[in-house]
């Protein structure tokens, strides 16, 4: 069999910390332009009669870079009929396509950096906000993990994020999807590799967390993240998988952790809710054996026609301990005329570890968003400012 010829690594780096990206991808995806992909000898390419006529045009950007598997035709499909789905229009929200926006502008001193990380289970592009406010003390950091076919611009300006991260002084990092793993940049939730401690997607995005930790000062003990849509999901998957390092997550139109394992799962979920499968049962466990209760905030519109709400009591059901707590409903209007319910559940010390939101005609879109991003609904409760809100609360030592 050919061998994949050997990465530079040393060279990726030394162009990375450049801030040459561009050249540092490019020698990333030219190791594997022509080589065969690593599953028995079949290459990179299609067979004509499986070949996803509109990906030519980027066809270089889909091959595929050592330890991301190339895009099956099947899983190119269905990604296709999810981006088509989130496109449609739905009743409540603004419907917009994805764009590109203008970067903005930043307030002085403050940075908004590219970075490319790679370890054994692949490599990840991620963009990091640092507020003008940040002197090397230790602040906290919030992990955001856009939705498909969105990037870390899109999704900062979308979320305002970083606008509140200078107000509050916090740091925010965007890890970005690749084309070389999906298509339409959807994190790849329901693949039984990436729903895994130490193996694909998680593996990377904790990288991340990791390398962001080290690189700057960060308080371990406030250290979170969240998602939309798929991204949602993957913050799911990084709560049951990580919860040694996030302290809370938040989930935004997303699905349950083990809410499928396959394509196929994976649309029955999306439509009707996710039966739990076999990896609900491998949450990271402590050294007593349980599985950890992760603080958890979920966002949901109950018009969403994309991700069913019903996947939102999923994510509050398949939390460890639940059943401990007590639920009261909060009723509420948005000062942009979105009612809401506000479901806080709490434990005998009053604490509420698990917060939801149901928002209600609201559809696929991030609550309380910009116009500026896409997929959001400007009138709905800031359900960036609420995330926030609740994490300060959820401080590791604070939950100890």
């Amino acid at each position: 069999m050919p061998r994949v010829p050997k990465i530079d690594m040393a060279e990726v780096t030394r162009l990375t910390r450049e801030g040459r990206l561009q050249e540092a991808m490019g020698l990333l995806r030219g190791a594997t332009l022509d080589a065969p992909g690593s599953d028995g000898g079949r290459t990179g390419s299609a067979p004509d009669s499986d070949r996803d006529p509109s990906a030519e045009e980027h066809s270089a950007e889909h091959r595929s870079i050592p330890g991301m598997p190339e895009i099956p035709p099947a899983l190119r499909g269905l990604l296709d009929r999810m981006k088509q789905r989130v496109g449609e229009h739905i009743p409540g929200r603004i419907a917009r396509p994805p764009i590109a926006p203008e970067p903005a502008a930043l307030p002085e001193g403050a940075r908004f950096e590219e970075h490319l990380y790679s370890d054994a289970a692949g490599t990840l592009v991620y963009k990091l906000y640092i507020p003008s406010g940040y002197h090397k003390q230790p602040l906290p950091l919030v992990v955001m993990l856009h939705g498909c076919n969105q990037s870390p611009d899109d999704f900062a300006a979308g979320t305002r994020m970083n606008s509140l991260a200078e107000q509050e002084l916090f740091l925010v990092a965007y890890p970005a999807q690749s084309l070389s793993t999906s298509a339409t940049k959807c994190w790849s939730w329901f693949n039984p590799e990436d729903q895994q401690r130490g193996r694909g997607e998680p593996a990377l995005i904790a990288g991340i967390t990791r390398e962001i930790m080290r690189d700057y000062a960060v308080d371990p003990d406030r250290v979170y993240i969240a998602g939309l849509s798929a991204g949602g999901a993957a913050a799911s998957i990084m709560g049951a998988t990580y919860p040694d390092l996030y302290a809370a997550i938040g989930v935004h139109s997303g699905l349950a952790y083990g809410a499928a394992d396959d394509m196929a799962s994976a649309l029955a979920a999306m439509h009707q809710g996710g039966m739990p499968t076999s990896f609900a049962d491998q949450r990271y466990r402590g050294s007593d054996g349980t599985a950890p209760l992760v603080p958890t905030i979920v966002f949901h519109g109950d018009s969403d026609s994309t991700v069913n709400p019903v996947n939102a009591d999923q994510v509050i059901a398949a939390s460890p301990g639940v059943a401990q707590l007590r639920e009261s409903r909060i009723p509420g209007e948005s000062a942009g005329g979105i009612r809401y319910t506000r479901s806080l559940y709490t434990d005998e010390n009053g604490r509420a570890p698990l917060e939801q939101w149901i928002l209600h005609g609201a559809g696929h879109a991030w609550s309380g968003g910009s116009p500026d991003g896409s997929y959001t609904e400007p009138r709905g409760s800031d359900a960036s400012r609420e995330m926030l809100r609740f994490f300060m609360q959820h401080a590791r030592s604070a939950a100890a």
